[in-house]
């Protein structure tokens, strides 16, 4: 580990003497839908749900009074209707929340030039040295959310600590429209009553196999050892060693060219069925579809990757001629990489789909093609 204020936990250092760093992370509340209930007064204090209503269709965001249903992001749209039979489905407009968002990367440009965005609704940002000189980082994340609301009309809700992966579990204690604080003096101990399926990156199959070790909380995972968990989860091991001690050196880094967008996922128990499989690639796709549509560009390579329960991992890709134009088009490309692998020697563990080639702006609405082999 990189020597940090983050490591006194274990070393004994004293915090005060220690360069502690400020971190903000901003979500924005219910972004889309609120967007939308913000532009048309008809839809306010109703459940909507942003996204595709039809058989194939997966909700992008859903407002809190359709989370109230368990109505959520990702979930696929027949589902949605099923547990809301009044839900109101509202087609996406990127165009406005890209301006909306632009807006808000305005405001935190006032304070600082350090702003990592993961979306269009939520960044990081460090404000250790921010340019209006305050001192305390809970004052600017309240002057932050107080001009969001100003200018775009919109809440936002932050989490403020001293590293990215309290920053993150902070901004949802208090959601919608709060924040909160995750101090370095009570980091670990917030981490150790933490159950592990709460933790960020951590998702459902990761759990289930912690819990298989006995490993429920954070105190349980910081109770093993770094061998222990480089045996059971590999690389992902010195992770989740250094995040169950409150430890986390990861720098904010602004915006990068990206040269892929891919989303995968662990299933809990191990797919056989190509009907199965190829479900599970609708959520895969929505997913890599959204960050690509929320930054204007699309892509013209399609790769699938499977890991089978044993491990073996096969990516299987695909390239055409233009780019890809829809989701639709997206989730067809995937769906023929999956059936060319089929029938399967063995379980399918793990699917993922990846978007490359990018392109950005203008070239993205060139006519389509046929595509090459």
């Amino acid at each position: 580990m990189k020597g940090s204020a983050t490591r006194r936990a274990d070393d004994g250092a004293d915090p005060a003497q220690a360069r502690v760093r400020k971190i903000i992370h901003v979500d924005m509340d219910a972004f889309y839908a609120s967007v939308e209930q913000r532009d048309n007064p008809e839809l306010r204090g109703k459940p909507v749900a942003v996204g595709g209503s039809a058989a194939r269709g997966v909700v992008a965001a859903a407002s809190y009074e359709a989370r109230a249903f368990g109505v959520r992001s990702a979930l696929p749209s027949v589902t949605a209707r099923r547990r809301c039979p009044d839900l109101i489905f509202v087609k996406p407009r990127f165009e406005v929340y890209r301006a909306v968002s632009a807006q808000i990367r305005e405001i935190f440009a006032e304070h600082t030039d350090l702003i990592e965005p993961l979306s269009l609704d939520e960044a990081y940002l460090d404000v250790t040295e921010n340019k209006q000189h305050i001192r305390v980082a809970t004052e600017i994340a309240t002057a932050i959310r107080a001009r969001i609301k100003e200018v775009t009309g919109l809440n936002a809700s932050a989490g403020i600590s001293y590293c990215k992966f309290l920053a993150k579990m902070a901004s949802d204690l208090n959601k919608p429209n709060g924040q909160a604080v995750i101090t370095p003096a009570i980091g670990a101990d917030f981490v150790a009553r933490l159950p592990v399926k709460k933790f960020h990156g951590i998702g459902p199959a990761t759990a289930a196999k912690m819990q298989g070790l006995g490993i429920e909380s954070g105190a349980d995972l910081r109770g093993q050892t770094l061998p222990f968990l480089q045996e059971h989860f590999g690389k992902a091991g010195a992770w989740y060693y250094a995040i169950s001690r409150g430890i986390d050196d990861r720098p904010v880094q602004p915006d990068r060219p990206r040269k892929s967008v891919g989303a995968e996922d662990t299933f809990a128990a191990d797919l056989f069925e190509f009907d199965l499989a190829k479900a599970e690639l609708v959520t895969l796709a929505a997913k890599v579809w959204r960050y690509c549509e929320e930054r204007g560009f699309s892509g013209r390579t399609v790769t699938l990757k499977v890991k089978y329960a044993d491990f073996q991992i096969i990516t299987r890709s695909r390239t055409v001629h233009a780019p890809i134009r829809s989701e639709d088009e997206l989730r067809e490309l995937a769906d023929g990489l999956l059936e060319a692998t089929f029938p399967i020697p063995k379980g399918i563990r793990l699917l993922g789909v990846t978007l490359s080639s990018l392109l950005v702006g203008s070239n993205v609405e060139k006519p389509q093609l046929s595509l090459s082999l």
